[in-house]
């Protein structure tokens, strides 16, 4: 599973860790997110986010 990297603040989504304080759970795809799920460290959304290389 890819992870994804926040444009604005750099912060890592890894799909393994999921985002378990905003109700992620482990093994959760970044697609797969809902469609208002922000970013937990700049509140940015979905759209800000880019594949990690």
């Amino acid at each position: 599973m890819d992870k994804y990297v926040c444009t604005v603040c750099d912060w890592v989504y890894d799909p393994e860790k999921g985002d378990p304080d905003n109700g992620i759970a482990p093994g959760t795809k970044f697609e797969d997110l809902p469609d208002d799920w922000l970013c937990p460290i700049c509140g940015v959304g979905k759209d800000m986010f880019e594949p990690q290389n």
